[in-house]
């Protein structure tokens, strides 16, 4: 158990409280800064973030341990089907709630984003990697 935990669990756990964290701060900085010093959306903008973010991390284990050698052709395949998934919860959160009209629009750059961000970070890991096996 304790090899699964270091292996697979460990790095995708610490990147979901790193980006989770990262990205409820950088909120309220905005929000803050826009003069809203409460989330007019409460609790249900926080699990949504959770959960999106939850998703972001599942990409970037699918990235880290699916087995497929191209890389780029690996990353469209873990891209579309989290993409629709994060289209697939917003449709879920609009039979509970009115969305805004640019919700689909705005899921899309955000996830977007994170998804670049997750995918450098394992392009970085993978190409350091491969340099210390190449020396080694």
């Amino acid at each position: 158990m304790k090899e699964i935990w270091t292996k697979y669990i460990k790095t995708p756990v610490f990147l979901y409280c790193v980006m989770y964290t990262l990205a409820t701060i950088t909120n309220s900085i905005i929000y803050l800064a826009k003069g809203t010093f409460e989330d007019p959306s409460g609790n249900w903008h926080e699990l949504d973030r959770a959960v999106i973010v939850a998703i972001a991390v599942v990409a970037y284990a699918l990235i880290r341990y699916l087995k497929i050698r191209n890389f780029w052709l690996k990353v469209a395949a873990v891209y579309v089907p989290t993409m629709l998934l994060t289209f697939f919860y917003v449709f879920l959160r609009g039979l509970t709630v009115e969305l805004a009209s640019s919700a689909y629009r705005d899921i899309f750059v955000n996830y977007t984003a994170g998804f670049v961000f997750v995918t450098v970070i394992v392009f970085i890991i993978t190409v350091v990697k491969r340099k210390k096996a190449a020396r080694a």
